[in-house]
């Protein structure tokens, strides 16, 4: 084992260490002021967005005290919650908003039952193992006595739908068994790219990173002669020192492309019969609509061709490239995230068992390369062990929603739905409580939220700075960042531990989600049941000492909980740790003893089970199925550019929008567009102007970079600005700071996976004549005093 030494301190000046989902840094820090951050040593390649970590204090976007909305603090639940996001707040000392919150608790509980509240987190708040902020509220609920909670996640929603089916595992395990650098290098010539693989992601991992090696491992996969296809509407999507082959296809093409390469290979006899034979089931049925046979429309290449703008040639070629040496094929998260996006998984599936490389070192199908930066970089030497968390309890309420289908439940209280074979049935939701994760970030067609969001009696917000979300509460408690409060951090497939020391003391009047639970649950009752006697230090030892059980239990040595707190970042000796076989690798070497959790043991090509649900939107075999929002549909003729609203490169999703790092990549205060200067000439558009996206949803405004890196017909606005209309009170209103959701679709990928359709967006663009909007995202909301 090794641990790092901290730098020496002084009494004015202080280096003390913490991480983030985006790397571990050291914070100096003088005279009780954050003056630096600095990547901690074993870091490599460390991402920027630390640097706006300097901006965890800035009070123009920190909420200061307990806020209560105007209309509901003189009318509780029955205020108008059409004044949510509109009406200003007032500020209320820390006992009357917790008697305020958990009175809206218990009226709700008792009124309507634990099935009219919504538990809503999306677990990316913080890095640390016991200040997770979707663990405490799911504790805090269950001892309430339960909640409706949310199923999926926006990034893989589809994934985790279809890959169950087909493989018989999750989707999680499969992205981390993602076949790791250090075998391409070895076994692998070429990788194929569907959607990228894209450095910016690589700066993020849940939970934590140690050391950001993806860079360094795809430069050493370059030297050593593997090639790369990057098929993507963006050159971006793989990094220059990779001299990718780009193939700029149409946006949500991809399965096409790869129903023209899977004809090539059964038409010209390069498909491997005997992978085939032995471990699928169902290319037989899949064959006849790959040829033709049961519709009429064979797949061949031209075919694709017409749907992905890529030329057919160019397909058959590659089809016989990939027959011919030893091949990764990789496919991003952001392809699931379409209609139809349980296809593009399903269909890449399929051609890797064509191809018969699944289960060999390097080769077959990467899920998740360049979508956080541990699917694929991580090697075969991971933890044998699971690192210490808080307990949730058990949740008597058994009722779900997948997480993309929020706007839903709100609107339609009663109403059914198809979900993965399942006919469900949305609950009526009084209360919302929110703690950790801005929905209005990462839901869909924002006006439609907001609509949505004015139908609970009371919605409760946890949060540090005043992103929308707390803009549209009822009740607010200030939260603190991790800078400000003790903890400890190690992320999915890491072997690095790190301290998490408070650097500075809690802004104002805000205090941690465990210091609100805890008052919460003493009114409600059950404080004791909440707390264990526990404060929150001794939670954070008491989670290491859990840890370090499990690691002994497994032969690792980790240091005892005051050497590592007074240490600095922790590595974990890789001799320690044995190498993963993964699941594929021993299904290959013997299906009979190592069988596939299918209905069939195998690969499933074809899945019966998913035939019988009967979805027109999801076959019982992959396929190509015509889209709404698609360049050549009829709606293009109205709106003809393709959205690509994909992951920023300055802060994770929303987060430190607020920052240095992110800040400075805005134009004119706005977040940044990318547009070819074809789309552009036409609309008489030129670098640096002020753009207004929009369609029949909404509209935003953004800064315009004029590049060749996008495809024509293509234009990218990445998520995450802070959600910023330029009238609260009207419906619809124009967004002014570039946040692509106002303009998204709130569909369900399929009746199969409902998970969300993002990426299946068109829209319009024209230069922006008026006076420029003020942006308002990062100032203080409205306060008014009440006597």
């Amino acid at each position: 084992m090794a641990q790092q030494t901290p730098p020496e301190t002084n009494n004015n000046r202080q280096f003390i260490p913490t991480a983030t989902h985006w790397g571990s840094f050291l914070i100096e820090k003088e005279d009780q002021k954050i003056i630096a951050v600095h990547p901690c040593e074993p870091d490599s390649n460390p991402s920027a967005i630390g640097q706006s970590l300097l901006n965890a204090l800035d009070p123009s976007s920190r909420i200061a005290q307990p806020m209560i909305r105007k209309g509901y603090l003189q009318k509780r639940w029955q205020s108008d919650g059409r004044g949510r996001g509109a009406e200003p707040f007032v500020a209320v000392p820390w006992d009357e908003a917790l008697d305020i919150g958990a009175e809206a608790l218990q009226r709700v509980r008792q009124q309507y039952g634990n099935e009219s509240i919504f538990g809503g987190s999306y677990g990316w708040a913080s890095a640390g193992r016991f200040h997770h902020s979707q663990s405490q509220l799911h504790r805090f609920l269950n001892g309430l006595g339960g909640y409706v909670y949310s199923i999926q996640s926006y990034s893989t929603g589809a994934a985790q739908a279809i890959l169950p089916h087909v493989f018989g595992c999750t989707s999680h395990q499969l992205m981390a068994q993602t076949p790791p650098m250090e075998d391409i290098l070895q076994h692998t010539r070429l990788v194929v790219s569907f959607g990228g693989i894209s450095m910016k992601n690589t700066q993020i991992n849940q939970g934590g990173i140690g050391d950001h090696s993806a860079r360094a491992q795809l430069q050493k996969a370059r030297e050593a002669g593997v090639k790369f296809i990057n098929i993507s509407p963006v050159r971006d999507d793989v990094a220059d020192f990779l001299d990718a082959d780009w193939w700029p296809c149409r946006p949500n093409s991809d399965v096409a492309l790869m129903l023209g390469l899977a004809h090539t290979l059964v038409t010209e006899d390069l498909h491997d019969k005997a992978f085939l034979n032995r471990y699928c089931v169902g290319f037989d049925r899949f064959a006849e609509y790959l040829l033709g046979q049961s519709d009429g429309q064979p797949k061949d290449a031209a075919w694709a061709a017409e749907r992905c703008d890529i030329e057919a040639e160019r397909i058959r070629q590659l089809a016989r490239r990939l027959a011919g040496e030893p091949c990764l094929l990789s496919i991003s998260w952001s392809l699931q995230r379409t209609e139809h996006g349980e296809q593009p998984y399903w269909m890449i599936g399929a051609l890797g068992c064509l191809l018969g490389r699944y289960g060999l070192p390097g080769q077959g199908v990467g899920y998740g390369y360049g979508c956080i930066h541990n699917f694929g970089f991580a090697g075969r030497q991971t933890l044998p062990f699971k690192v210490g968390e808080l307990p949730q309890g058990e949740n008597p309420v058994k009722t779900f929603i997948p997480v993309a289908r929020i706007a839903d439940m709100l609107l339609n209280p009663g109403g059914t739905y198809a979900y993965n074979g399942q006919t469900l049935q949305y609950p009526d939701i009084q209360l919302i409580h929110w703690a950790g994760g801005n929905p209005y970030h990462h839901h869909q067609d924002l006006n439609r939220l907001r609509q949505a969001w004015a139908k609970p009696e009371t919605v409760i917000v946890h949060d540090n700075v005043w992103t929308a979300t707390a803009r549209h509460a009822d009740i607010v408690y200030p939260a603190t960042t991790a800078l400000e409060r003790n903890d400890f951090a190690c992320g999915g497939s890491d072997t690095y531990f790190t301290p998490m020391h408070q650097v500075v003391e809690p802004y104002a009047e805000a205090r941690d989600d465990y210091a609100v639970f805890s008052g919460l649950a003493e009114r409600l009752g059950f404080a004791e049941q909440f707390t264990q006697g526990r404060t929150a230090m001794q939670w954070v030892e008491y989670l290491w000492q859990v840890t370090r059980q499990r690691s002994a239990e497994a032969d690792i040595e980790l240091p005892d909980f005051n050497t590592f707190w007074h240490g600095g970042i922790f590595a974990v000796d890789k001799s320690q740790l044995k190498k993963t076989e993964f699941m594929l690798e021993k299904f290959r070497a013997d299906p009979a003893a190592f069988p596939l959790n299918t209905p069939s043991g195998r690969i499933e090509i074809y899945s019966e089970r998913i035939a019988s649900f009967g979805y027109s939107d999801c076959l019982g075999h992959p396929a190509w199925l015509e889209k709404q929002e698609f360049l050549g549909s009829p709606r293009a003729q109205k709106y003809p550019l393709a959205l690509v609203s994909n992951q920023p490169r300055t802060r994770l999703h929303s987060q430190y929008d607020h920052g240095i790092t992110s800040r400075q990549s805005k134009i004119k205060e706005r977040e940044a567009a990318r547009m070819h200067p074809q789309d552009a000439a036409v609309r008489g558009i030129k670098d640096g102007d002020i753009i207004r996206l929009f369609n029949d949803r909404g509209a935003c405004l953004a800064g315009v970079m004029i590049s060749e890196r996008i495809r024509p017909g293509a234009i990218e606005l990445p998520t995450g600005a802070w959600y910023d209309p330029q009238n609260p009170a009207e419906p619809n209103s124009l967004e002014v700071h570039g946040n692509p959701n106002v303009l998204t679709r709130d569909a369900g990928t399929s009746q199969l996976g409902q998970a969300t359709s993002a990426h299946s967006c068109l829209v319009d663009v024209e230069r922006f004549e008026q006076a420029l909007p003020e942006v308002k995202a990062f100032k203080q909301p409205a306060l008014e005093t009440v006597e």
